[in-house]
């Protein structure tokens, strides 16, 4: 086993739960992130444009597909009640501006919508509400301003000057070109992302990365291995469940040993296109080995998997992404009659964690800056070797 790199030691006492990145009540605890990366960015490399477009020209971008809603991720984000929708219709009829929209662009000139999604689905369900679409027509209700004479209206039902009003009004878009580097992409719209319900990092990913590995992560999260193991408490509503499977798969993909560079969210990112490059059998073995590692989770852990315990009598923590994605890849990894010996010495493995837990780089290392590869690494290597002990005759 390699010695864990020697990393500076950070405070022993667990960290106050607080909001978690990916959102209120996700079930999964903070991680305090470290905002470094690799190399500056090349102001050459990033490409912005800006773009004005009439209502008319986006449902016509909507019906030809080339503008993405994505009515699964729009519904993990949190989609605005009738009265917020019909009280943006409002805005529109009152000529009221709008924040600018930001959509990122592929290869094909399509457009993904990352920050809008939910204004654009508002005037979607009203202005196309004779087509056949993922949202049922909206119907305006419990508006502010404008007199009752307009409750229940659809579009079509509206006098037609203010019909042409809506098509004619004009949005901002601020669209970032193909040609413009994935990780600069993700943090241009991580720092643009500012409005009223901002995307966790996995959002944005889901967003930036097209492809199989967003189903992938959909039906791995929902599956009954995943859910057993995290005792049915991770919430599915901003992806912190699919970030999860993430994390396991890119570790996977490439050990910990192998994992050198310093800006997590682009190794995460990639993992995403690698997914997407993953054959049938590939996937299956992946698949199999990832519900083997849960369920031996459950049979060593029960209901306390991947979460942080300094003592026996305390109460449960929230379960901790960094050490689920080293518990569960090291588990993995294991052979069949390791994992039951682990299994028969599970009062052994879990109190040498607790002991762990009282090492300070060790709880620095699944606390804070999680993507550090030192700290990766260590984590890894330090359950790593719990588990050979205990595994031992």
């Amino acid at each position: 086993m390699p010695t864990p790199p020697n990393i500076a030691q950070t405070t022993p006492s667990p960290p106050p739960e607080e909001l978690a990145e990916t959102g209120v009540g996700t079930g999964v605890e903070t991680e305090t992130p470290s905002d470094a990366i690799d190399e500056p960015f090349d102001p050459d490399e990033i490409q912005v444009k800006t773009r004005t477009m009439t209502v008319d020209l986006l449902m016509s971008r909507l019906d030809a597909g080339v503008l993405k809603l994505q009515p699964d991720f729009q519904r993990k984000a949190g989609i605005w009640n009738d009265t917020k929708q019909s009280r943006l219709i409002e805005s529109l009829l009152l000529r009221i501006p709008l924040p600018s929209f930001y959509v990122s662009e592929d290869a094909e000139e399509q457009w993904e919508v990352v920050d809008g999604v939910q204004r654009l689905t508002a005037i979607s369900r009203f202005v196309r509400a004779e087509k056949e679409t993922a949202f049922p027509p909206l119907r305006l209700k419990s508006l502010e301003y404008l007199s009752s004479d307009f409750s229940t209206k659809r579009f079509n039902e509206l006098p037609p000057r203010l019909m042409r009003r809506i098509r004619e009004t004009e949005f901002t878009f601020h669209i970032i070109e193909s040609a413009t580097p994935d990780v600069v992409r993700f943090n241009i719209f991580a720092r643009l992302n500012i409005g009223g319900m901002p995307l966790t990092h996995q959002e944005l990913r889901h967003a930036l990365v097209p492809g199989k590995a967003r189903d992938l992560l959909r039906t791995w999260a929902e599956g009954d291995s995943f859910q057993r193991a995290t005792d049915y408490t991770i919430r599915s509503d901003r992806m912190a469940d699919r970030e999860m499977i993430l994390r396991f798969l890119a570790f996977w993909l490439t050990s910990p040993e192998d994992y050198v560079r310093r800006d997590f969210g682009e190794f995460l990112m990639d993992a995403m296109k690698e997914i997407n490059k993953m054959d049938a059998a590939s996937i299956d073995s992946a698949k199999n080995a990832f519900d083997t590692s849960m369920s031996t989770a459950v049979e060593i852990f029960g209901n306390d998997a991947f979460r942080k315990r300094f003592a026996p009598q305390d109460s449960r923590n929230p379960i901790n992404r960094a050490l689920f994605e080293a518990i569960a890849v090291n588990l993995a990894r294991m052979g069949p009659e390791q994992r039951q010996r682990l299994i028969d010495r599970r009062e052994f493995v879990k109190e040498r964690l607790i002991d762990l837990m009282a090492d300070p780089p060790f709880v620095g290392a699944v606390s804070i800056s999680t993507g550090d590869p030192r700290k990766v690494q260590l984590r890894f290597s330090q359950l790593r070797g719990i588990f050979e002990e205990a595994s031992r005759d």
